[in-house]
């Protein structure tokens, strides 16, 4: 049995590269291809609606979001399945290390805003920043940038105004100086989820979580080792990686949701009140988020 995963490279992913150099994947007799994404969740999303990948590992509200607005005629082609990471996620609003006319989040009302791509984390996030500070002009133009260097560069250059991306990704972008933090946002949800293509083998789907659960379970009991994994695999410092392990809580099984109003139902209530979703037909995407959940307990 093998698997195709779609993770993105950053420090959540690490009970998932645990998995692999420890061999839990092996001991549950399932192959699994780990494919990184640094584009984010929204080019997961294309991904396994094009059946290129079998599960992937990424943020909520974009998967959420992709579930909802799928279109009437057409059933989900990904369910989700089990929360990841039960805490939330801290985003870091940024812009150009120069722009000294914007000073902090009120600054940005009316602003371009720049996107690793529609309807990802970056995207969806910034709809719940105009929310929470009431900007008068809701985001209309976004820059999609594609990746986080991108991104950089776009503040930097003047295309975006700015953008946003998890705080402890930007701290040493923010610490060299290359950009500038304007304030921050926290995700009202718990913030990482693991999706399964819906045609995916679900045997194989079950072997692939009791790994990714044994790798969650070696994080937290070897704080050391967990934390040098994040230093030599995604380059923080040794400072910036003990900061983040301890405000990062992972879910015991991720082949379970759990608190399914806090993960997809609260989740989408507070897209729709953003505006964020495309599909205003309620009975729609009722029957959507059904389709789109495998485990609802």
């Amino acid at each position: 049995m093998s698997l195709k995963v779609g993770y993105i490279p950053e420090h959540f992913a690490s009970p998932l590269i645990f998995g692999k150099q420890k061999g839990l994947f092996k001991n549950q007799d399932v192959e699994v291809e780990l494919i990184p994404y640094p584009s984010g969740s929204g080019h997961l999303i294309q991904s396994l609606n094009d059946g290129e990948l079998d599960v992937a590992i990424g943020l909520t509200e974009s998967f959420v979001r992709g579930i909802a607005d799928t279109d009437k005629d057409t059933k989900p082609k990904y369910q989700i399945a089990g929360t990841f990471v039960k805490s939330a996620l801290e985003w870091c609003v940024s812009t150009g290390s120069k722009r000294d006319d914007l000073a902090d989040l009120k600054a940005l009302d009316g602003k371009k805003i720049g996107v690793s791509k529609l309807g990802s984390g970056s995207h969806v996030m910034s709809y719940v920043m105009a929310l929470q500070m009431d900007f008068e002009k809701p985001f209309e133009d976004f820059v999609v940038c594609n990746d986080f260097a991108n991104l950089r560069k776009s503040v930097n250059s003047g295309e975006s105004d700015a953008f946003m991306w998890e705080y402890y990704t930007s701290k040493k972008f923010l610490d060299s100086g290359e950009i500038k933090m304007l304030g921050h946002v926290s995700s009202p949800w718990p913030s990482w989820v693991v999706v399964k293509r819906t045609e995916a083998d679900l045997d194989a789907f079950k072997r692939f979580v009791q790994a990714l659960n044994a790798g969650i379970d070696y994080f937290n009991k070897h704080k050391e080792e967990s934390i040098d994994l994040v230093v030599s695999e995604f380059g923080y410092s040794k400072e910036d990686a003990e900061g983040w392990f301890k405000t990062v809580k992972y879910h015991s099984d991720c082949g379970n949701i759990n608190d399914l109003h806090g993960v997809v139902t609260g989740t989408l209530h507070i897209l729709a009140n953003t505006n964020v979703l495309k599909n205003k037909d309620e009975l729609v995407i009722e029957n959507n988020l059904r389709d789109g959940t495998l485990n609802s307990s």
